[in-house]
């Protein structure tokens, strides 16, 4: 069957490789109809993501379709079911596991991170990986696992109906955090370099925006929250200059939430961290509960999905596309590829 894969010398090639053969007990066997390009297969493809397998086929966001089921395997769980996957190992034995944060798991494997991923025809996946799509197309199911990592960080940061927020980078992560907290009715401040992710993030329940590139940060957060500067910083981008923004900008006694990986050492005036009395916070992949809520705010079918989805490819136009994508990071939100 055809995959993709993907080296870190910019080499990406369409392989053949063995097709799952029929389901154990306990295994689920799915047929992939969309698998996203997310912002680690870019890193992946530019020779920047040392946690990946090199060569690796890619692709942990999965709208699927259940082909197959194993003996052992829930009956709610049916051929002919959409269903998309918690991409993530846990071990169940390390400190996250043992405190029931098996999203943190120290020894966590990431399909197409760390282990061969789900960007190819079929997969076999245990049952307890597979997430019922509910009434949600193969589609808009590859959405769902990178907007869990931003609802997720929004409950890492215990955000509620007092609280404003600025979410930091208005990628799909991003937009994910924007609309979890803009769901809990927190007043959600976007800040982005792209004045089109701004407006889409407006779209999707931000109430101010703001331009890191062309405006004065510090003063448009002085205006908007009066003063206070926001009670909540999600950081969603993975770079210096917006790691020291949260903390620089955050409220005093307010709470920063970490999602991006910064690919250089960041230096930090500590004292802040004393005098404001933060709350500095991880948020690492996301939980069944995250997916869960992603899934139910996706059924209500506000979200702008065409907007989101950047392109549609086959496989074999993937090496043109990553190509275009490390000259024009920015333009992108979700390309999904199309088995």
């Amino acid at each position: 069957m055809k995959a993709i894969q993907i080296s870190h010398s910019q080499e990406l090639n369409i392989i053949d490789v063995e097709k799952p053969a029929a389901p154990k007990t306990g295994e689920v066997l799915l047929r992939l109809h969309y698998v996203g390009f997310c912002g680690s297969d870019l890193n992946t493809f530019m020779g920047r993501n040392t946690m990946a397998l090199n060569p690796v086929i890619p692709g942990h966001e999965i709208g699927a379709v259940i082909e197959a089921v194993g003996s052992g395997v829930p009956e709610s769980l049916k051929p002919g079911m959409v269903v998309t996957c918690n991409p993530y190992t846990n071990c169940n034995h390390c400190a996250s596991c043992r405190n029931g944060r098996v999203n943190a798991c120290q020894h966590n494997e990431t399909l197409g991170v760390q282990r061969n991923g789900a960007m190819k025809e079929y997969i076999l996946m245990p049952w307890q990986k597979i997430i019922p799509a509910g009434t949600l197309t193969t589609k808009t199911s590859a959405l769902i696992e990178p907007m869990s990592v931003g609802f997720h960080a929004i409950n890492r940061a215990q955000v509620t109906d007092v609280d404003t927020v600025m979410v930091i980078g208005c990628g799909m992560v991003g937009m994910g955090a924007i609309v979890r907290a803009a769901t809990r009715g927190a007043i959600v401040i976007a800040a982005d370099l792209d004045d089109e992710k701004l407006a889409l993030a407006q779209q999707m329940g931000a109430a101010f925006t703001v331009n890191t590139k062309t405006e004065d940060v510090h003063q448009r957060l002085v205006d908007i929250t009066g003063g206070y500067g926001p009670d909540v910083i999600v950081e969603a981008v993975g770079n210096p200059f917006t790691y020291q923004m949260a903390v620089n900008e955050v409220a005093f006694t307010g709470r920063v939430a970490c999602i991006g990986y910064a690919k250089s050492d960041v230096t930090f005036q500590t004292k802040l961290f004393v005098q404001k009395e933060l709350d500095i916070r991880g948020s690492r992949n996301a939980t069944p509960e995250d997916f869960r809520a992603v899934i139910r705010y996706l059924e209500k079918g506000t979200a702008p999905i065409d907007r989101l989805i950047t392109k549609v490819i086959q496989p074999e136009e993937a090496l043109a596309t990553m190509q275009w994508w490390s000259q024009n990071p920015g333009k992108v939100f979700r390309i999904l590829v199309k088995f």
